[in-house]
């Protein structure tokens, strides 16, 4: 419920696919883990965080595009972690978001994240395990901000 991941009737478990809200155009990248919709003609049954990240909670089925990003991938043994911010189509706002963040916090970045259709600039911190990812994303949660914490093949080298 709480980690980026999806149902799908088809594609294999591990599969990694963007999710754009066709309504405000938010993206997610979740990972397949379960089978599924079985209702109506639905594609794709969100977790709570991601149908969170793309403002559908509440209205529940959306328009969307759906973009498989690569198949199943074996888990690294230690994980890595980092704090997503935000994630921009426009370059300007991302660096505009990180020069507000290196004001107050370290390790901050942006990755360069390209499907086919798109380029998206996400600003990230990094965070050395994931006790203190969980502390960073609460103290930008403190600050105001919406936040998604990141594990292994998820984030940029």
């Amino acid at each position: 419920m709480f980690d980026m991941t999806a149902a799908h009737k088809t594609l294999p478990f591990g599969t990694r696919v963007m999710v754009t809200n066709l309504n405000n155009g938010r993206s997610v990248v979740v990972r397949i883990n379960d089978r599924g919709p079985f209702v109506g003609d639905r594609i794709i049954d969100l977790s709570y965080a991601a149908a969170r990240l793309l403002d559908m909670v509440g209205i529940g089925v959306i328009p969307i595009r759906l973009e498989v990003l690569n198949g199943p991938r074996s888990v690294p043994s230690v994980p890595r972690y980092s704090v997503q911010v935000g994630s921009f189509i426009d370059k300007k706002n991302a660096l505009a978001l990180e020069t507000r963040l290196k004001m107050s916090y370290r390790s901050v970045y942006i990755a360069e994240f390209r499907t086919p259709n798109q380029v998206y600039y996400r600003v990230r911190l990094r965070a050395a395990d994931r006790a203190a990812a969980d502390k960073l994303a609460q103290r930008l949660y403190e600050d105001g901000f919406r936040v998604l914490i990141l594990e292994d093949d998820e984030l940029s080298p």
